[in-house]
């Protein structure tokens, strides 16, 4: 991808979010995949491509960090045992439902294996609302459905990066994996990357202190966001939950100061315009990228899958709110509803679709263009639909 490639699409990008802040409720995921697709067929964008290590490393962090910092230490700490069951044991008891599932109701569309049917569901389960959470908190008019959802979004990428990754390799090399090996991994990658986390983000939160200059705030942030991410990488833990964890570091210590407002205003100046851009760049080669994948006959089999995965997303989070009793009152049948819908599948979800199809050279292209197939799916019907329904249900 040439430097002009980037210029083009960025300009697109300004076109379409300057359209957004003009028109309610814009579906802004919707428009770039599509005119994404557009592109691909123009011999232009032919040799335009992005590969899982594009996604994972220059555009998942800064997605990441962003949200991580911008997200109120008040409203995780008042949310967080609905946030961590979700983005935990939820997800997990999601890949096995959803899984199952898939496999049940396959024969008569395609031939998969069990092992692939949980493939399928581990790719499914990150959510990756940024793009709709405003547009719940407008709707719904309750800060709280939005703070679980992008707090789940957080936290979940790094689970399902840990269930994806033991589930694929045992799909491409057919290896086993105990339950007790999963689990030791799953809590050294995640624990291990949380801790990394907490302490850059504390560290650096220091530095800030002594730091008087907004520019060098900037500077700190973008190493801050992108280095842990990547020493993480280097010793084999989540640097996707490093990443998080250090935004929220920062969330939690900016809070206790009296400068909260200077620092987070000195970051946004910069993350704020970062944001979009790497937004409009993964949605449109999102869109290139998925004329290769999608030419196949089971467009029907992976509506149905995405069906499917609402349904048992639906299931799980009904199931965790009323589990907690201090939940129970709060978030009714209309409150989960708007909650499942808002965990839209987007950037983590192509990430591993890439992976996948990387490590398996066009073995497993059914697995592969079903999951391409519903994500697509998922961005069109959830991101187009989240607005009304929250208004309906909420209002």
């Amino acid at each position: 991808m040439s430097v002009s490639h980037i210029i083009i699409l960025l300009f697109i990008g300004y076109i379409i979010f300057t359209i957004d802040k003009k028109q309610e409720n814009f579906p802004v995921p919707v428009i770039l995949v599509g005119i994404g697709i557009g592109l691909s067929f123009i011999p232009y964008f032919s040799d335009v491509q992005v590969t899982e290590r594009t996604i994972y490393h220059v555009f998942l962090p800064a997605l990441l960090f962003t949200s991580a910092y911008q997200f109120s230490a008040g409203e995780f700490k008042k949310n967080a045992g609905i946030i961590i069951f979700l983005a935990t044991i939820g997800i997990m008891l999601t890949v096995g439902l959803l899984g199952s599932v898939i496999f049940l109701v396959s024969g008569p569309f395609v031939s998969i294996t069990f092992l692939g049917a949980l493939v399928i569901a581990s790719i499914l389960t990150p959510t990756d609302p940024v793009s709709v959470v405003s547009i719940i908190q407008k709707a719904a008019g309750d800060d709280t459905i939005a703070d679980v959802v992008e707090g789940e979004s957080l936290l979940n990428d790094g689970t399902s990066i840990v269930i994806f990754s033991t589930l694929a390799g045992m799909l491409a090399q057919s290896q086993s994996a105990g339950v007790f090996s999963f689990f030791g991994q799953f809590l050294l990658v995640s624990l291990g990357g949380v801790a990394l986390g907490v302490i850059f983000g504390w560290l650096i939160s220091k530095a800030v202190y002594i730091t008087h200059h907004q520019q060098y705030h900037v500077m700190l942030s973008i190493i801050l966001a992108y280095g842990v991410f990547n020493i993480a990488e280097a010793i084999h833990v989540s640097g996707v939950l490093a990443t998080v964890s250090a935004g929220i570091m920062l969330s939690f210590e900016f809070a206790s100061s009296e400068k909260e407002e200077k620092f987070k205003e000195n970051l946004d100046g910069f993350w704020t315009i970062v944001e979009p851009s790497v937004l409009t760049l993964l949605f449109l080669l999102i869109g290139i990228e998925a004329k290769e994948f999608l030419a196949f006959g089971a467009w029907g089999f992976a509506f149905i899958i995405f069906l499917l995965s609402i349904i048992v997303r639906f299931a799980i989070v009904m199931g965790a709110t009323q589990a907690f009793p201090k939940w129970r009152d709060k978030i009714s049948w209309r409150e989960s509803t708007v909650i499942t819908w808002g965990g839209l599948k987007g950037s983590m979800s192509v990430y591993l679709i890439l992976s996948l199809y990387s490590m398996n050279s066009g073995q497993h292209d059914t697995i592969v263009s079903l999951s391409f197939a519903a994500v697509l799916v998922s961005l069109v019907v959830q991101s187009m639909g989240v607005s009304p329904l929250a208004k309906k249900l909420i209002k």
